[in-house]
């Protein structure tokens, strides 16, 4: 049984660098022509691939939330599973009422100049003002 160290390293991209890179690119409206462009059966293991990536997560629900759930399970068992659901939520729209904000107050800046702190000189400090901390007793 290999480690999942090994099963990482063995792991291969199932689809062409230069046709992942353009899913990378992609923006939300190109990045559904080139995951259907894929079969499903590659689809899916291409989601899994992703999904064990962490700088690929995002891609990973994308593609997955286009695949099969027979096909995700078939392929990554349980992570598989764990993926489906994964992908539906994200892919489920979250509607949002404006009354939502409007509870919120409204940002605004300071339009005066900072305040400035006049440099503290050596010599205008007083002897009192150091005094009572090496003053102070020690044990």
């Amino acid at each position: 049984m290999l480690s999942s160290r090994e099963a990482f390293e063995n792991d291969h991209c199932p689809v062409r660098d230069d046709l992942l890179g353009a899913m990378y690119r992609a923006n939300e409206n190109g990045l559904p022509a080139l995951v259907e462009s894929v079969s499903s059966d590659v689809r899916a293991q291409l989601a899994l691939f992703c999904y064990r990536r962490a700088h690929l997560h995002a891609l990973a629900l994308t593609i997955a939330a286009s695949c099969d759930e027979r096909d995700l399970i078939r392929h990554g068992g349980r992570v598989g599973s764990v993926l489906v659901s994964l992908s539906r939520e994200a892919a489920a729209p979250r509607h949002r009422t404006p009354a939502a904000y409007s509870h919120r107050k409204a940002i605004t800046l300071s339009t005066k100049p900072l305040s400035s702190i006049a440099p503290l000189d050596q010599d205008e400090v007083e002897d009192d003002e150091i005094a009572p901390a090496a003053a102070a007793p020690s044990n």
